[in-house]
């Protein structure tokens, strides 16, 4: 649906929820995402989770699979949209470990702030990351966001506590920088 130079962003299916739901088992998948503590989660919680979305009708939503050569990759979405603000969080996971530091994530969350500042008129996107990953500081550094905050030694992961990062891009500096 939305396309970069490396991924392609579109609606996820229900053929993807094998794949979603290996990377949602996988620690080191879950440890890189700096999400919750790992937990399992079953394929039928997963199945029934994306049924009971499904009845609800409607659009998807702001959460896309990535592509890449015909295979999904990982996820990425927004959320926590802020109507009054104009600001949202960005979320992303690159699951297949062969597709790490090359450039496949940087070029899905270009893709994502490209819809959110030019489809749906956000004025900030924010992010959260964990201090002890730097390789994602970087990619997302490459794609305009700054450091604007850190809660020291905030999250427990992997047996100790690091410190969780604020990231941010402004609509206007990603315009100015990203003009069509």
């Amino acid at each position: 649906m939305y396309n970069g130079e490396k991924t392609t962003l579109r609606a996820l299916r229900r053929d993807d929820l094998e794949t979603l739901c290996r990377f949602n088992n996988d620690v080191a998948v879950e440890l890189a995402g700096g999400g919750d503590p790992p937990m399992p989660q079953s394929l039928e919680r997963l199945q029934a989770e994306f049924d009971q979305e499904i009845a609800k009708g409607g659009r998807d939503g702001s959460s896309f699979a990535i592509e890449a050569g015909g295979k999904m990759i990982g996820h990425c979405g927004l959320f926590n949209f802020n109507e009054v603000a104009h600001t949202c969080e960005l979320g992303i996971t690159i699951g297949e470990p062969d597709y790490w530091g090359k450039g496949y994530g940087s070029d899905a969350v270009r893709v994502l702030l490209d819809y959110a500042f030019y489809m749906r008129n956000i004025r900030k996107v924010i992010l959260t990351v964990h201090g002890n990953n730097p390789r994602a500081i970087r990619s997302y550094e490459k794609c305009g966001f700054h450091e604007e905050g850190r809660l020291v030694q905030q999250v427990w992961s992997n047996g100790e506590y690091v410190d969780l990062v604020y990231m941010g891009v402004f609509q206007a500096a990603w315009l100015n920088k990203n003009t069509k």
